[in-house]
């Protein structure tokens, strides 16, 4: 076994003590976690978004933060300012919310677009500035950003530069009737008193390996071609506007090569690219606004163009 399939096989056993039927949405998290990939998560209210983001924090040994979009959600309120301390006379840094390991940003379409675009040199460079002072934070540091589709009126829409920086998007819908028994039998008390139990089965040092894991996986030529092709393929699509990035092919290819991994192998073939396919392209699919009221969505699009291209022989 990989050491990466070790700590997903652990994390994943010792969430469902809490969890109910949300296997592959930490399975996705801890891939997330150990790429350092920030996760877009969008679901009605109420089905355990943040709990299993504190979950998986916690198993994983990593410091958690959660900050609660509203519109007159400040800048600073996320990074940090500088305060004066009367004590040395001077301006001192006093750091935000966003100095952890994993940041749940609830309801991020609620924030200003002034607000969302602070979060971009965090997620991107891994830093913060405040009144000119460059901070570098914690590593690993991913942002889980939660979306409810229902809701819209008062939101603002992730600009398209902002959606591009996600690793992945995880649509978390309700449970079905044999999960939701199962779960209304464990009852609330039940779950605070199994999340207050849980121990980490892994730590930074088992993330970092994990990490240059990833980049040991064999590619064939064949399949960097493939990858290729369905970006192509998802710029011509009739109902695109405007399709995968290069970044969107490089995220398609570093889970993909996790998929592997999880399933013991150090290299990739073609399921992997295919089960990483929708987790890293719905999001960065732009769709024309006929299509859009027809019901196209990201995922449908990846879906026809998994379906078009051909798939590598061995």
């Amino acid at each position: 076994m990989t050491r990466l399939s070790k700590i997903v096989e652990f994390v994943v056993s010792e969430a469902s003590k809490v969890l109910v039927a949300r296997e592959n949405h930490v399975k996705l998290l801890v891939f997330s976690v150990i790429a350092e990939g920030h996760v877009l998560i969008e679901g009605v209210p109420g089905i355990a978004k943040t709990l299993t983001a504190k979950v998986v924090a916690k198993l994983l040994n990593l410091k958690f933060s959660r900050v609660q979009c509203t519109i007159d959600t400040l800048p600073s309120d996320i990074i940090g300012t500088k305060v004066f301390n009367q004590k040395i006379g001077d301006f001192e840094v006093k750091l935000g919310p966003i100095y952890t390991n994993i940041l749940l940003v609830d309801e991020i379409n609620r924030a200003s677009p002034r607000t969302q675009s602070a979060l971009l040199e965090a997620m991107q460079e891994k830093q913060v500035t405040i009144d000119g002072e460059t901070i570098p934070l914690p590593r690993p540091f991913v942002v889980l950003a939660t979306q409810n589709p229902i809701e819209l009126e008062g939101t603002f829409p992730l600009p398209e530069a902002q959606l591009d920086r996600f690793y992945i998007k995880l649509t978390m819908g309700l449970l079905d009737k044999e999960s939701l028994i199962a779960l209304l039998k464990r009852g609330l008390k039940s779950i605070e008193k199994e999340f207050e139990n849980l121990k980490p089965v892994a730590d930074i040092n088992d993330i970092v390996v994990a990490a240059e894991e990833i980049e040991k996986v064999y590619v064939d030529s064949s399949l960097y071609e493939y990858v290729a092709r369905i970006v192509e393929y998802s710029h011509k699509h009739e109902a695109v506007r405007l399709g995968v990035t290069p970044r969107g092919a490089l995220m398609l290819l570093q889970l993909a090569k996790e998929f592997a991994l999880a399933e013991g192998r150090t290299y990739v073939i073609p399921d992997d690219i295919k089960a990483a396919a929708i987790p890293t392209l719905s999001h960065r699919i732009l769709l024309k606004p006929e299509f859009i009221a027809e019901g196209y969505t990201g995922e449908r699009v990846v879906l026809e163009v998994l379906s078009k291209v051909e798939v590598p022989k061995p």
